[in-house]
């Protein structure tokens, strides 16, 4: 029999959010990990807000604003006009979010100018070292043996932009985009769309408008335990890699000594870098480049039972740079100047790990059934 096409809406409704949102789904594990992170975090809130006292129209609730931010690395919402747009007819986003059916969505400017907040405070970095905590306290990571990488971020800006830094204003663009015979560099030209990108190129790659993001994982479930970003240059991968292994090795418990490890790719096979992990007492477990040259990795090492392990662990970093540039959206990144970059990079990274721990979750449990 033929159901009749018609639509009667009831008055009423005696339902709640919850209601619409299957037991079994996804976000409701991920939604739990973000409360308790951001429970941990009031004090943190209480500061950003405290000149506020006195009175003044209330702001977003950062707890909110970070769901919402959260919501829209998770679902690869392209802008955050279209967050705000479909925050408005989404239950499931609203019931991530913390909306009522009937509470009035932000307008996209005033979310914007909400988040910046978060940045004056690194609220995103705490976020993002809670959920490595809980990580930690379910004994996922062996705090021990870690990779490093880092990928290209194409800047929100185009090459025309890309101009000289000594132009005079004087209204003449007749050569605006028009870079035949021209020697272009980051010493004389700079972008006028987002002055902290960098010109850079890497391997066979054309020359972009870019930065370079950072991480570092541990190797036991390839769940990244530091991430940042930085300008584009042929240096950056191993300083940054220098400054969150020492930070690790620093967060490690007790005085006693521990081998860590380091895992990377032969971009990182350079006397300096080797040297300074050995004097920071870690071992440089890093692919040897033998290409016409000698390797500053010692054969010792190399040879390792342990070294063999590291590079097949450290392959493990690469799924969170391509999930951060298919669902997070950070192939080219949506904002511009570096620290908003930095924001996005690393609460993407969170989102890595919170669908990581979820999916290892949902393993164990499958394992004790």
């Amino acid at each position: 029999m033929r159901g009749a096409d018609t639509f009667t809406e009831s008055l009423f409704t005696m339902r709640h959010l919850d209601d619409f949102v299957p037991l079994d789904h996804p976000l409701r594990v991920i939604r739990v990990m973000v409360n308790k992170a951001l429970a941990n975090m009031d004090g943190l809130f209480a500061q950003m807000y405290a000149a506020d006292i006195k009175g003044g129209r209330p702001s977003i609730a950062p707890e909110k604003l970070l769901r919402a931010m959260l919501i829209q690395v998770l679902y690869s919402v392209r802008s955050e006009r279209q967050l705000m747009e479909q925050t408005r007819y989404n239950l499931l986003f609203r019931w991530f979010i913390g909306l009522a059916m009937d509470d009035a969505v932000w307008v996209p400017t005033v979310f914007s100018k909400n988040r910046e907040r978060l940045i004056e405070h690194d609220a995103v970095i705490e976020f993002f070292n809670q959920i490595v905590q809980q990580a930690q306290e379910q004994e996922l990571l062996s705090g021990e043996h870690f990779s490093v990488d880092g990928t290209l971020i194409q800047a929100w800006a185009g090459h025309k932009s890309f101009v000289r830094k000594d132009r005079t204003d004087d209204g003449d663009n007749t050569n605006a985009g028009n870079f035949k015979d021209q020697k272009r560099s980051n010493d004389t030209h700079e972008s006028t769309t987002d002055g902290d990108a960098r010109l850079y190129r890497k391997g066979k790659t054309a020359s972009e408008l870019r930065f370079m993001g950072h991480t570092l994982t541990d190797n036991r479930h390839g769940l990244v335990v530091s991430a940042v970003v930085t300008q584009a240059d042929g240096h950056a991968e191993r300083e940054a890699a220098k400054a969150m292994i020492n930070d690790a090795r620093q967060a490690l418990p007790g005085d006693e000594p521990i081998t860590i490890t380091l895992g990377a790719d032969k971009g990182y096979d350079a006397k300096e870098f080797i040297e300074a992990l050995q004097e920071m007492n870690v071992l440089p477990h890093v692919a040897q480049n033998k290409s016409g040259r000698q390797s500053a990795v010692p054969d010792a090492i190399a040879d390792s039972e342990g070294y063999a392990i590291s590079q097949q662990k450290r392959k493990l970093i690469e799924q969170g740079f391509g999930w951060a540039k298919t669902v997070g959206h950070m192939r080219q990144v949506l904002v511009r100047g570096i620290k908003k970059v930095d924001q996005m990079f690393v609460l993407t990274m969170a989102g890595y790990n919170l669908t990581r721990l979820r999916n290892l979750g949902q393993i164990r449990l499958q394992g004790q059934a």
